[in-house]
C-alpha cells in the first residue's frame, strides 16, 4: 500500500491525510527491526503506510506473547495511550514485513483531535479493533490448546502475507505462542503427516484451504 492506505482502511482523507504527512517523519525499516521496545519513552506515534508490524508483550522471565499485527493504514493504540499520558511503552513492536512508517509527534495528537473529528474517529476505531484482538488473545490462552492457537497464528500470518506460503522459523512461532520450540516443531510435524502443511527451511506451506477460513 502507498499513502492511500490510511484513506482506504480508516477513511482519513483530504486535508487531514496531508497534515499527517506534513507533520510526520517518514522512515523505512527492514523485517526484524525494532520500532518500539518495552519501557521506552514514547515521543511519537507510528502510523504504518506500507508493510506490517507485530506487537509483543513479555513477562519478567523474558517469555513473550504475540498480541496483534499493525497493518498498512493502522497505528498502535498502545502508543497513543502511552504517549498522551506520558507513560513508557508496555509492548515491543517489531517489523514483520519491510515497512514504511510515519512518526507523528505526540504533541500533535491532541491538536489533531481538536481540529479534525476524523482523527478522533480513527483513534476510536483503532481502539475497538485492538480491544477485540486482545480479547481473542485472552480467549485463546485461557480456552484453546496450543495446537489450536498454532493454527490460528498460521491463519493470521497467511492473511497478513496474502499467501499460503509463510516464511517463518519454528522458534519464531514458539516465541509468539509463548511455548517451547520443540512443542511447535512436534505439532507442525503432525500437521505435515496429516497433509495439512508442507514444511521447508524456515517456510511453511499451507495445503488445506480449510485452515485459512475463520
Amino acid at each position: 500500500m502507498s499513502e492511500h492506505a490510511i484513506e482506504q482502511e480508516f477513511n482519513i482523507t483530504g486535508e487531514l491525510r496531508q497534515k499527517l504527512y506534513d507533520n510526520s517523519i517518514v522512515k523505512n525499516y527492514k523485517a526484524g527491526d525494532i520500532i518500539l521496545d518495552e519501557n521506552a519513552s514514547i515521543r511519537s506515534i507510528p502510523i504504518v503506510t506500507k508493510g506490517s508490524i507485530r506487537v509483543m508483550r513479555s513477562d519478567d522471565e523474558g517469555r513473550e506473547i504475540f498480541l496483534y499485527y499493525i497493518k498498512a493504514g493502522e497505528s498502535c493504540i498502545m502508543s497513543f495511550l502511552g504517549g498522551m499520558h506520558n507513560e513508557t511503552s508496555k509492548v515491543r513492536a517489531e517489523v514483520e514485513e519491510d515497512a514504511e512508517i510515519l512518526f507523528l509527534p505526540v504533541e500533535k495528537v491532541t491538536l489533531f483531535i481538536r481540529d479534525y473529528p476524523q482523527w478522533l474517529d480513527y483513534i476510536f476505531r483503532l481502539y475497538h479493533k485492538r480491544f477485540e484482538e486482545l480479547l481473542e488473545v485472552v480467549n485463546a490462552i485461557a480456552f484453546k490448546k496450543v495446537d489450536e492457537r498454532l493454527l490460528l497464528l498460521l491463519r493470521k500470518k497467511a492473511d497478513l502475507m496474502k499467501s499460503n506460503v509463510i516464511i517463518v522459523s519454528h522458534e519464531h512461532l514458539a516465541n509468539e505462542l509463548a511455548t517451547a520450540r520443540v512443542v511447535v516443531s512436534r505439532l507442525l510435524k503432525q500437521l505435515e503427516d496429516e497433509g495439512v502443511v508442507e514444511l521447508g527451511r524456515n517456510k511453511i506451506t499451507i495445503l488445506k484451504k480449510s485452515i485459512l477460513e475463520s
